[in-house]
């Protein structure tokens, strides 16, 4: 009677190892196959990515760029370059006593103190040049049906203009 227990035993032994084994080969297959999959995806995914960086590193540069405003940062956050089209502002009360002040495309060089050293604007009548410094300030006009003129203001309000004769 032991002996045929033992037989059994040992059957049921061998069968459970053989089951065992038996899951294990199906995990082992279905891993490979999973990691199979996963990177015939990966390399699907890399294939366009390596043309778009290929032809991303090409000479040619974009014909046009296009925008309402452009803006040069320094480190900071700050603004310190500036290109901008300034809407017409009709209302807009002018030195002369004029009103109304056309649309304006306009260049601005600021420094690090936020003053605007270079200021340069075209408009429809004109144009104008503010060169400004620590002392003072040049301005150079030229607009509509005035004279052009050059004024030169001091830090301390003193100015001189300079008009042809």
């Amino acid at each position: 009677m032991r002996a045929i227990y033992n037989f059994f035993t040992n059957h049921l032994r061998s069968c459970d190892m053989f089951l065992i084994k038996t899951r294990l080969n199906l995990l082992n297959m279905k891993t490979q196959r999973f990691i199979i999959v996963l990177t015939v995806i990966n390399f699907l995914i890399l294939i366009p990515t390596l043309f778009r960086a290929n032809s991303a590193t090409t000479s040619e540069a974009a014909p046009i760029l296009r925008g309402r405003a452009l803006e040069l940062v320094d480190d900071h956050g700050q603004v310190r370059a500036e290109i901008k089209v300034l809407p017409a502002q009709p209302t807009f009360k002018m030195p002369d006593g004029t009103t109304g002040f056309p649309e304006t495309e306009q260049l601005r060089l600021i420094t690090s103190k936020n003053g605007p050293n270079v200021k340069l604007g075209t408009m429809e009548d004109g144009a104008g040049l503010v060169l400004g410094g620590e002392s003072g300030y040049v301005q150079l006009l030229s607009r509509g049906t005035n004279l052009p003129f050059i004024k030169l203001v001091t830090k301390d309000g003193r100015e001189r203009v300079i008009k042809p004769e």
